[in-house]
């Protein structure tokens, strides 16, 4: 097996590049919808059932369906990447919406009063409060999205889109476990590093609430 690593180191970073550009842009553009639409839930209780019941039901979504469904967009089915971006960052919005929603909720509320009996506007009240307070929650919910959108993202492969689960689809057609292995190992390894690495960063944001 260390053998066929080496023989093929060349593809596999190519193929592990492929899949890190995935993940970092669908997580990307997951943190800049999701974290607004949590802030904005956190605000209006009429829209906190919708948004949170939505992305509740994109989870249910099995993700070789939820490709399936995309592909037919014109848009979209015109280019895997495309469609595999989209696909991963509807994944990645619920734990990123539902944690800074939770982030900001969390908050006592004599620290909000306190704030607001101290003259603060609702802006500054979000950006001197309540997001320095709730940035370990929130960064739970990327770290979440993020492990979850590594293992996803090798369904990618199945349309076309590249990264790691194309040797794994291939080595699946071939039954070729060396194949599956070099594809599995690897993807493995990036939700570990990408868990500890966030991990580490939530622990040093989490701040005592009282």
């Amino acid at each position: 097996m260390l053998d066929f690593f080496i023989k093929n180191r060349g593809q596999i970073a190519s193929l592990t590049l492929e899949h890190l550009w995935l993940v970092g842009i669908a997580i990307g553009i997951a943190v800049l919808v999701g974290v607004p639409l949590g802030i904005v839930v956190s605000r209006n209780q009429w829209l906190r059932k919708s948004v949170l019941g939505g992305t509740n039901v994109l989870q249910t979504i099995p993700s070789l369906a939820l490709f399936g469904f995309l592909l037919p967009a014109p848009w979209l089915g015109a280019r895997a990447d495309r469609l595999a971006i989209v696909a991963l960052v509807l994944y990645a919005l619920l734990p990123i919406v539902r944690n800074t929603y939770t982030g900001i909720a969390a908050i006592d509320p004599a620290v909000k009063e306190a704030a607001i009996g101290m003259g603060m506007t609702d802006s500054e009240l979000l950006m001197q409060v309540e997001l320095p307070l709730s940035a370990s929650f929130m960064l739970a919910g990327v770290r979440i999205a993020t492990v979850t959108a590594v293992g996803v993202a090798t369904i990618a492969a199945a349309v076309g889109a590249g990264g790691l689960g194309e040797l794994i689809f291939r080595g699946v057609a071939m039954v070729n476990n060396q194949l599956i292995l070099a594809g599995a190992i690897p993807a493995a390894l990036l939700a570990i590093v990408a868990d500890v690495v966030l991990g580490a960063i939530e622990n040093r944001l989490r701040v005592p609430r009282k």
